[in-house]
């Protein structure tokens, strides 16, 4: 769920650096150390290059946390003169709504002492392309028990949870995931295998590029921040937004636990697919159906029985069932939450499974422009852009639906000249 508009985020927050840590020796008991930093690209520019709704984030953890009122102390060495940026708080994770989001300092060459009131975890950012810096940390933090995919091992981090008390935080980090947890969260399932536990949410977060069109060589260096959030926006279970993705405390079970993750992490697979939705084809009406082109992509990679094939509780029918009984659909946005989804999946059965992954490169290559505010030139666009990689006409199949297509986009999709579809994609299920 996104319970705040795009708008509202891209009017807070301009796009901060990116890092990469290139080293991460052992931390001494005072938490100083030195991170190497390698820029990438920012997250907005990103976002704009993949013609993602929503941007991922700059940061990369520093194993630190910094208490509040507490001084720091860092040195900053940038021999390509490029300098990084210190960010204190991982987002949405401080319990005084005040320090909801991360706040932003500026380094200079040399020695910087700096003082955050609410306190956090700590991160660095460095936008660019390769340039290298170092930032030393001297003083003023503590250490973060942390478990790294493919350098820490089982024994390690459970000794640091053991021994480092003083942060209310614990990570988990991969290649493309940043997973931050509140210290008691973590300890409920430290039980977990947490390589494990980081190879399943890399499946998963792969599942999302293969769906996107997304070559090894074209997903973003940059990762996907999870966050154990203290509040909830109102009707929202968890959510996503510019940035990161956030679940309360009863989330863990399907977030930081195996078994969970593997087969009752719909809501995970939900919230990380808003990170990969295209915003051309996406009208405010479709935000909370398109994104679960993402979650089911997750359950067939996992093996998993799809939403769409299992009854409802109540009336015993599936989605299929239930939604293809109301065809033709007077209005598509009357129609219950998965019945929404079925012709999105349709569209694979009779098109092919690589139907969205050639959708994602088509916009990404042509980069087509609508604001939020589109509604119908979003329809519009999917109607289009649906019907060209299919190769047929589909204006009869969306009208089957009861999608909102205007004259305007209708006549648009006459005029590709396409042929109807050879068989009736709203007739297919499976």
């Amino acid at each position: 769920m996104i319970p705040l508009s795009r708008r509202t985020f891209l009017a807070t927050g301009a796009a901060a650096g990116a890092s990469l840590l290139i080293a991460r020796p052992a931390l001494a008991d005072d938490a100083r150390h030195t991170v190497t930093l390698r820029a990438r690209p920012a997250a907005e520019s990103e976002r704009l290059r993949l013609q993602q709704a929503l941007r991922t984030t700059d940061f990369h953890p520093t194993r630190v946390y910094l208490p509040a009122a507490t001084p720091m102390t860092v040195e900053v060495t940038a021999a390509d003169g490029l300098l990084p940026t210190l960010h204190v708080g991982a987002p949405d994770t401080h319990p005084d709504v005040t320090y909801k989001n991360p706040r932003a300092y500026p380094l200079t060459a040399g020695v910087n002492t700096l003082t955050d009131p609410g306190g956090g975890l700590v991160y660095l950012s460095l936008t660019g392309d390769g340039q290298r810096a170092k930032v030393k940390f001297l003083s003023g933090g503590v250490r973060v028990p942390t478990f790294t995919l493919g350098e820490s091992t089982e024994e390690s981090f459970q000794s640091q949870l053991d021994t480092l008390t003083e942060s209310p935080q614990v990570e988990l980090v991969s290649r493309h995931a940043i997973v931050s947890i509140t210290r008691e969260g973590l300890l409920a399932w430290r039980d977990q295998d947490h390589t494990a536990l980081l190879r399943l949410l890399e499946t998963i977060i792969a599942s999302h590029a293969a769906i996107s069109g997304l070559s090894q060589a074209d997903r973003s260096p940059l990762p996907f921040h999870l966050v154990e959030a203290p509040r909830m926006p109102t009707g929202a279970g968890a959510y996503a937004t510019h940035g990161w993705t956030a679940y309360p405390r009863t989330y863990l079970d399907r977030l930081i636990a195996v078994d969970g993750l593997r087969t009752r992490g719909w809501g995970v697979y939900h919230e990380l697919g808003h990170l990969h939705q295209q915003m051309a084809y996406k009208p405010n009406d479709l935000t909370e159906v398109t994104v679960n082109i993402y979650s089911l992509a997750a359950q067939r990679t996992l093996g998993q029985q799809s939403n769409l094939t299992k009854p409802d509780a109540k009336t015993g029918l599936t989605p299929y069932q239930s939604a293809l009984a109301k065809l033709p659909a007077a209005d598509y946005l009357k129609l219950g939450a998965y019945e929404k989804l079925v012709p999105f999946r349709q569209l694979e059965l009779a098109f092919g499974e690589d139907f969205y992954p050639r959708l994602h490169q088509l916009v990404r290559a042509e980069r087509p422009a609508s604001d939020y505010t589109e509604s119908a030139k979003r329809w519009g666009y999917l109607a289009i852009y649906t019907s060209r990689i299919a190769r047929a006409d589909l204006s009869g199949f969306w009208t089957r639906w009861g999608a909102p297509l205007t004259a305007e986009y209708l006549a648009q999709i006459a005029a590709l000249g396409l042929p109807a579809p050879s068989t009736d994609p709203s007739t297919l299920t499976g």
